[in-house]
C-alpha cells in the first residue's frame, strides 16, 4: 500500500507504525501521557486486518512479561508506557536482555522521582541508558525529536531489535508524545509466517518439529563459567552496536563557538535557540543525539577542540551531561541547563543559560 499523510499526536503516530510495521502483538497498561498508544490501537482493531494481537494487561508487570512470552516465539511484540510503569518493567527488561531476546519498549516520560506528575520530563536517561534493571546489559534506545520519527523509530526499532537480538527502546516524553504534526505513514510490512520465524530465528520456540533438539530460552545460569562467557558475548554484541549503530544530527554546527547538545523535545527547542543566537551574531550550533545509546561519543570528543564550550540542554536536573562531559575528557567547557517539575523553557531561556554559563 501506498505511503498517507495525517495529522496526528506523537502517540497514535506509534500505534499507526506498530501495525504497518509488521507487529504481531501489543501488551500494555494505561499511564498518562502514553495512553493514546493503546487507545488509538484498541480503535484501530489490528486483529481484524493484520492479526495483530492487543491486550491491555492486569499490570505493567504483566505486561513485560506477555512481551517475553511473545518475543520467546520470535514474534514482534512491544510494549508502552510512562516513567513510573516503565520502572514496573524493569526486571522484565532485563530478562529479555538477558535471555537475548528482540522487543521494542516506548517510554513516554513525565516528571518524577515517584509518581510526581503528568508534565514532560527527560529524567529517564540515566534509567535508560545506564541500566534501570540488574546486570551488565544496555538497551538500544533512539529519541525522537517529531511525530514523524515517533512513527519511523517504531520500523527502525524492531529492525534493530532483530538485528541484534536484543530490546530496543522508543525514549520520547511528553511534549512528543501529546504534540500533533503532519505524519508520512509507512507502507505496511506483512508479519512473519511460522515458516520464515523459523527459518530467521532457530531459536525460537514454536514447538518442536522433526529431529531438531528442543529450544530452551532462559536469562538463568548457574554455572559461573558459561554466565561469564555469556556476558563476554553479550559485551562483544554491544560493542558492535557502538560500532554500526550511533545515529546523530548536526544543525550549524560547521562554524560553532558554542555547541548546544540535546535530544528529544529539547532539541526541538534549542533548533530556534540556535535560530535566535546567529541573529544576535552568536555562532552557537545543535548537535542532537538521536540514539542515546550508542551515544554520539565521538563525533562530540570532536568538537572539543573547536568550540569555546558545550551547553547539555536536557529536562532534567543533569543527566546526559554526564556523557557530554565524558566524551570531551576536560578538552572543553561543559555546562548544563534544565527545567524541573514538567516546566519546559523557552528557546530565549536557554539562549541566556548558554551567555551566562559559558559566554
Amino acid at each position: 500500500m501506498t505511503e498517507e499523510i495525517k495529522l496526528m499526536k506523537g502517540n497514535e503516530a506509534i500505534a499507526h507504525a506498530a501495525i504497518r510495521s509488521g507487529a504481531d502483538g501489543y501488551f500494555g497498561y494505561p499511564i498518562t501521557p502514553q495512553s493514546e498508544v493503546m487507545e488509538t490501537l484498541m480503535e484501530l482493531k489490528p486483529w481484524e486486518t493484520t492479526g495483530m494481537v492487543v491486550l491491555q494487561a492486569e499490570s505493567e508487570v504483566a505486561a513485560i512479561n506477555m512481551v517475553y512470552g511473545g518475543a520467546g516465539c520470535g514474534k514482534a511484540v512491544m510494549t508502552s508506557s510512562s516513567s513510573p510503569g516503565v520502572s514496573l518493567k524493569q526486571e522484565g527488561i532485563s530478562y529479555l536482555a538477558g535471555a537475548e531476546l528482540p522487543c521494542l519498549i516506548v517510554n513516554v516520560m513525565r516528571g518524577g522521582p515517584g509518581l510526581g506528575t503528568i508534565q514532560p520530563s527527560q529524567a529517564d536517561y540515566f534509567q535508560t541508558v545506564k541500566g534501570g534493571g540488574h546486570g551488565d546489559y544496555r538497551l538500544i534506545t533512539l529519541a525522537p525529536a517529531s511525530v514523524q520519527e515517533m512513527a519511523d523509530f517504531v520500523t527502525l526499532g524492531f529492525d534493530l531489535a532483530f538485528k541484534y537480538c536484543n530490546p530496543a527502546i522508543i525514549l520520547a516524553d511528553g511534549i512528543i508524545g501529546q504534540m500533533m504534526e503532519k505524519v508520512v505513514l509507512p507502507p505496511y510490512r506483512k508479519r512473519r509466517t511460522e515458516e520464515e520465524i523459523r527459518e530467521q530465528m532457530p531459536w525460537a520456540t514454536l514447538g518442536k518439529k522433526g529431529n531438531r533438539k528442543r529450544n530452551v530460552i532462559t536469562s538463568l545460569e548457574l554455572d559461573p563459567a558459561v554466565m561469564e562467557q555469556n556476558n563476554i558475548r553479550f559485551q562483544a554484541k554491544y560493542k558492535k552496536i557502538t560500532e554500526n549503530e550511533v545515529r546523530y544530527e548536526e544543525i550549524n554546527c560547521e562554524d560553532a563557538d558554542y555547541l548546544i547538545i540535546a535530544f528529544g523535545s529539547m532539541a526541538r527547542i534549542c533548533q530556534k535557540t540556535i535560530e535566535l543566537a546567529r541573529e544576535e551574531g552568536l555562532k552557537i550550533g545543535l548537535l542532537r543525539p538521536i540514539t542515546l545509546w550508542p551515544f554520539p561519543t565521538d563525533i562530540i570528543a570532536s568538537y572539543g577542540g573547536k568550540v569555546k564550550g558545550m551547553l547539555s540542554a536536557e529536562l532534567n536536573a543533569g543527566q546526559m551531561v554526564e556523557d557530554v562531559r565524558l566524551a570531551v575528557n576536560g578538552r572543553v567547557k561543559v555546562e548544563h541547563f534544565g527545567r524541573l517539575g514538567g516546566i519546559v523553557p523557552t528557546p530565549d531561556e536557554v539562549l541566556a543559560a548558554l551567555k551566562e554559563k559559558l559566554m
